[in-house]
Order: C-alpha cells, then structure tokens, then sequence
C-alpha cells in the first residue's frame, strides 16, 4: 500500500497575497481562543487550535511522516494556514498534535469537541479510533473520557478526505475549479477544536424558545450520561445581574419562565437576558432575546413583515463569510464583530448568512450588537443545468423541484444527508435570537422537494419566516414571495402579496468597483461596473431611491443588498476584500436605509394597531435601553 507524502500530487494555488488588517496582528500561538460556544458555556475549556504537524497522501494508512506545520483553525488552502496547498478528491489530509490534560481538569467525562470540519473525518487517540463525522459544517463532539489520562501526553490525529464539488455532498460556493460566483475549495478543520470536562450526567443541548406574546420563555433541557432517567433542571433568568424568576422541571421538557415585565430584543435594543441552568453537578449559562416574528396584512390587505408583533422592515446585505486571508475562518474574532458593526452602521438591520453555517460565536455577535439574521442552508447536488440556475434571471421559468434530475438531486443518499443537515442546522441555531428567517434553497442550486423542507422545519421550529425557494423555482410555499432581480428593474406586481406571503427581494444590486490594491485577482465580477466611488455611490442610491423605495408602498417588506464585501473575482461588495475601505460613501448609504424604513413604516405602520398584544408590553426594568449589548455578556469573550 502507498504510504508516501502526496506532495507531488496536490494541487498548487496560486493565492492572493491580500491579507485583512488581523493577519498582520495574528499570534500563532493564540489563534482564536475565545470561548466557542455563547449559548451554553461552562468554566471547563481548554483550547486546541494553533500549530498541529501535517501531511497530505493518497492512502487511508497513517503517513510515516509529516509534510510541516499547519496553523488550525484555518485550511490548508488558506494563506493563514501556512500551507497554501488544495486537497483534492481521493487524498487523505492527516493533522496531529499532542495533548497533555492537566491534573485538575478532568471532572468525570472529558469530551472532545469540533466546530466544524470539511467534509469526513476520522479521530484518533494514540492509534485508536475515538469517532468518525461526516459533512462539512456543523460542529460535533465524542467522548474521549477513556482514551485520556491526566498528566500524560497522548497524541490526537486527524484523517479528513473533501470531495468538494465533484459529487453531490454539500459544498455551499466552494469549486475547486474557481471563478465568477464560484469560490476557492477548502478543507480540513475550520472551526475551533477544544476538549471541556463535565459531569456524569451533564447539558448536551438547550432548547430556548423567546414566547413574547405571552410574557414566557421556554427551555428545554437536553442531557446526557448516567441517570436521565427522572434527571430534573433548574433554570434562572436574569436580566441585568438580578433574578427575575426561575423554574424546575424534568429533563427533555419544555421548563417555562413567566414574566411579569419583557423588554424586547430587537436591532435598537438588542437586549438579552442571562440563564443558568443546573442539573445536579453540572452548571451552564446562556441567555434569550425576548422577540417575536411574523406576516400579517396591513391595513390596505398586503402582508408585511413583523418584528415583536409591529411592521419591520428588513434591509439587508448578502454575506458570503469569506476571508481572503482565511476563507471560511475569520483570522479573528474582531473580525467577525467588524462586518457586523459595518453593516449596522451603514444602517442595514440584517444579513443573509448565504449557502454557510458560521461559528456560533458570529451569531452571538449578532444577538448582542442586535443584526436579524436570515440563515441559508448548505447547497449541494450533482453539477447544476445552466439551463435550470441560470435561465430564471432573464425568463419567467418556474419548474417542480419533483423533478430531481433536473436539479442535480436524482441521488437518494445526497437528498437524505441534505435533510439530516437541515434538521441539525435548525436544532442547531433554534436558540439565537437574531436568527429569523429560514431559507433552505437558493437559485435552484441542488433543490429538492422544497415542500417537504418547509414542513419539516415548521415542525421544528414554528417561531421563525420561511424562504423557501431564494429567487426562483418557486412553488408556492413558505412565508415570502423571494425574488432575485439583477439585470431588470424592480417593478412591483399587481400579484404581490396575494397568496398571504410577504413579498422580498432576496438578491439585487451586485454592483462592483474595482479598487487598485485591494483586489484578489485579475478578473472582475459584477452585473453593473463603475469607475470611481462617486460614481458607484450615484448608482447605489439611485437603485434605492427609484426601485426599492417605491416597491415599499406597493408591497415590498425586505430587501437583500448584494454584497457585504468583495469575495474573490466578485468586487460587488461595499467593503472591499480586505476589509480596509467602504467603497460607497457611508453617510449616504445610512441616508438610504433611514428613507427605506421610514417610508415603511407610513405605509405599513397602520398594522400595529391590529397587534397590541405585543406593542404595549412594558419594558423590563433599568439596563441599557438602546444600542449594543455589552460585550461583557459573554464571560470569556
């Protein structure tokens, strides 16, 4: 069997020497140590990311050797990394590193966690396999309790093989064939790799559901080991330090929390409220968002958008979460809360997280700087028909998603991994209160049977807006009418709205601006390109001024900028790559979003009388009523 290094085999990227300003600041040896899960954070954490050794081969064999150093969390096609090299389909990317546990750290289990790595893996500990995962983005843990000893170093190896797009496995952008809207493929582990400690019996999951119309939350307490069995919780809520009230129950069941005063969470005042949750030994923190969404008519019979029972208008931008230093990792946490805070202060209220799943320390940062987030799922399929994905854009071409060949989804397995990961995804983020908006296919790209996915989700969560087809091949479910409206005006229709659904433009806009130094290569995506700032700034708000506002008081309730920043040869971002520049001028684009959201409000703001039951909720008590949510929630930010 051939154990050699595939060295000579990999693919060489020619990569952009563009680097974000975090690059430069980057320690090696304390690359993202920040606690990786807000929502359900324990004392117990001991961070593995950093220098792990690396090999790349064409077998399945542990390799005899390594091939160098390796920064994780970031891929070996990314730049941070140090590798800069593209694993293909059919190679084996090998890490290691030791781990040594310190005597005091081991409670009674010690688990091993992954924030996400692409796209199959294998674990192992001193030789022995400890677990294996397949799909490349949503985190997972085992149980290393036996394979661990204190004060002892062991050595933990990771075997990870990608197809990337050359099957029907979920794949988001990545190509490893790049261009246009298509970007660099990547690999291996990409999230945050820690091991935590807990008790025999201990918090897997929590289940938080925000119920503002009647004053409550509920919590639904997942656990795990020895003795679930008549296992019962404690949860505490608190808002500003003090206790307001708690609650006990039975493990896996809703534990309700009534109160008598709610302030609201919303982008004006995201306020969160504090949990502890105990379970005998175990304790663990998290917190909720006390807001409510929905579609309701107003006044005239057009249905609206809602945020906490009154008419909200959502203005967004696409974001791609792509770094050109690091891909899909951020270099820094920074990072992450710099395209955030951009982006509220242009005066956008939210961000379609498109076709990836972030670390959850991205949401939290939405939750606390107060950002709605519309979630896209993971695409995948067989290779698209440009006919099928791209015919749509210039003709009125609806066809049924039934029909799975025409989609790239004629693969049973590829149809049934899509829909365990958009349960999972959905389990996953069910407690964030900036997530609002599901949406589980864009453009047709590996779409399926979009019926059934909007039944499944409103099963699991029956709180949230549904997008169910992005742009087109609608079929006539969801919560929202989704259009993508690139090489044509926006002109409302005498049928927006008929069907009960809110009507958004979910994609629009992609103008580009290439900017001397801050580019990632040569070639230049866009659908309308311009010379100068002025003029690109002309352009944004003319689009607003004459498309988007009008639509407004015809029956448009969101609007979905493309893009937050330039991603590879697309360089219709507002910021650029590298995240230096804000390529159209900042006061207008705030003015903008002031004019959409007021002219929302005259015109759909006679539905808040029919929805009272929210408006007049009282504000809890003291804290800080306007603007971010301090940093300081978050103990271990």
């Amino acid at each position: 069997m051939n154990l050699r290094s595939a060295s000579s085999k990999t693919k060489s990227l020619t990569t952009t020497s563009l680097k974000t300003p975090w690059a430069h600041t980057l320690d090696p040896d304390a690359v993202l140590q920040e606690y990786p899960r807000p929502q359900l954070a324990r004392e117990s954490y001991l961070n593995l990311n950093g220098r792990w050794d690396y090999a790349i081969t064409d077998s399945a064999e542990h390799p005899r050797g390594w091939d160098g150093a390796i920064l994780v969390p970031f891929s070996p096609e990314a730049a941070l990394s140090g590798v800069e090299r593209q694993l293909l389909p059919g190679q084996h990317l090998w890490y290691q590193r030791t781990v040594h546990l310190p005597s005091d750290f081991i409670d009674e289990r010690v688990l091993l966690h992954f924030g996400a790595v692409d796209q199959d893996c294998r674990v192992y500990i001193d030789g022995e396999l400890v677990g294996s995962h397949s799909g490349g983005y949503l985190p997972f843990s085992f149980d290393v309790t036996a394979a661990l000893s204190p004060d002892v170093d062991h050595v933990l190896r990771v075997d990870v093989v990608d197809v990337s797009d050359s099957s029907y496995r979920s794949r988001g952008k990545q190509s490893l064939r790049r261009g246009g809207i298509w970007y660099t493929a990547q690999s291996g582990i990409w999230q945050t790799v820690w091991l935590e400690s807990v008790p025999q019996l201990y918090v897997e999951r929590l289940d938080i559901r925000a119920l503002l119309g009647e004053r409550a939350v509920e919590v639904v307490v997942v656990a795990t080991g020895t003795g679930t069995d008549n296992a019962v919780a404690t949860v505490v809520l608190r808002a500003d330090g003090e206790t307001v009230t708690s609650a006990t129950g039975p493990v896996g069941q809703p534990i309700r929390l009534v109160l008598d005063e709610v302030r609201e969470w919303s982008p004006e005042d995201p306020y969160l409220y504090d949990l502890e949750v105990r379970l005998r030994a175990d304790r663990v923190s998290s917190y909720v968002g006390m807001r409510s969404v929905g579609v309701e008519n107003d006044a005239a019979g057009i249905p609206r958008l809602l945020l906490n029972g009154r008419p909200y208008f959502h203005a967004g931008v696409l974001d791609q979460g792509y770094w050109p230093d690091g891909l899909y990792t951020a270099p820094s946490d920074d990072a992450l809360i710099h395209d955030i805070r951009s982006m509220k202060d242009l005066g956008f209220t939210m961000l379609r997280k498109h076709i990836k799943i972030e670390p959850l320390r991205w949401y939290h940062h939405c939750d606390r700087l107060g950002m709605l987030v519309w979630q896209d799922m993971v695409s995948g399929g067989r290779a698209y028909n440009p006919a099928v994905i791209t015919a749509p854009v210039l003709l009125p071409v609806r066809l049924s998603d039934r029909r799975h060949r025409a989609f790239g989804r004629q693969d049973a397995a590829g149809r049934e991994e899509f829909t365990g990961e958009l349960i999972e995804t959905v389990q996953l983020l069910t407690s964030v209160p900036s997530v609002v908006v599901w949406v589980p296919f864009n453009e047709g790209w590996g779409q399926f049977d979009s019926l059934d996915a909007v039944r499944r989700i409103r099963a699991l969560d029956p709180d949230r807006i549904i997008d169910h087809a992005s742009g087109w091949h609608d079929q006539g479910g969801g919560d929202l009418q989704s259009l993508h409206i690139y090489f044509r005006r926006v002109r409302p229709s005498r049928a927006w709205g008929r069907d009960g659904r809110a009507v958004v433009v979910s994609e629009y806009g992609g103008y580009s601006l290439r900017l001397p130094g801050h580019e990632f290569s040569s070639r230049e995506f866009g659908y309308k390109r311009f010379s100068s700032m002025a003029a690109f700034t002309d352009a944004f708000a003319a689009l607003h001024r004459e498309q988007i506002l009008p639509a407004i008081t015809a029956g448009l309730s969101g609007a979905v900028y493309t893009q937050l920043s330039d991603v590879e040869d697309e360089l219709n971002g507002l910021l650029t790559a590298d995240r230096t520049i804000v390529k159209a001028d900042a006061d207008v684009v705030r003015a903008v979003n002031r004019e959409l959201a007021e002219q929302f409000a005259r015109v759909a703001g006679a539905n808040a009388a029919t929805n009272q039951a929210h408006a007049t909720i009282p504000s809890a008590r003291g804290g800080q009523l306007e603007g971010e949510r301090d940093e300081s929630h978050d103990r271990r930010a």
